[in-house]
């Protein structure tokens, strides 16, 4: 019989290399970047301009992740000053079906939350 844990891709198993991926999927900075990415490439400013209230810090800290994960791609262009434009690697547009779906939600039905009033 065949238990949880002979599963290597199994994201309730402790040991799942899933969990970290979830993890950054899970956070609202990594979907509201996803989400603010898909339109096409954006810099760093316009990123931090749509998500309103993100640190300087985090947003760097969270679009790292995102490029380490295979999720966005960073390109920088040796101009002067130096640009650098953020886009959706096809992993990362695959990713964000589902949090668009869940960030939709969310706005629709944000009046049925406790404490929304």
């Amino acid at each position: 019989m065949k238990t949880v844990c002979d599963d290597p891709k199994d994201v309730y198993s402790a040991a799942c290399p899933c969990r970290d991926m979830l993890d950054l999927l899970a956070n609202k900075w990594s979907a509201l970047a996803l989400g603010a990415i898909e339109d096409g490439p954006q810099r760093f400013g316009a990123l931090r301009a749509r998500l309103q209230g993100v640190s300087p810090k985090v947003l760097t800290q969270t679009l790292r992740r995102l490029e380490d994960h295979g999720l966005v791609h960073r390109e920088v262009y040796p101009e002067v000053p130096l640009r650098v434009e953020y886009s959706l690697t096809p992993l990362g547009r695959d990713a964000n079906v589902p949090l668009a779906l869940l960030r939709t939600w969310v706005e629709r039905n944000i009046d049925r939350f406790p404490g929304s009033d």
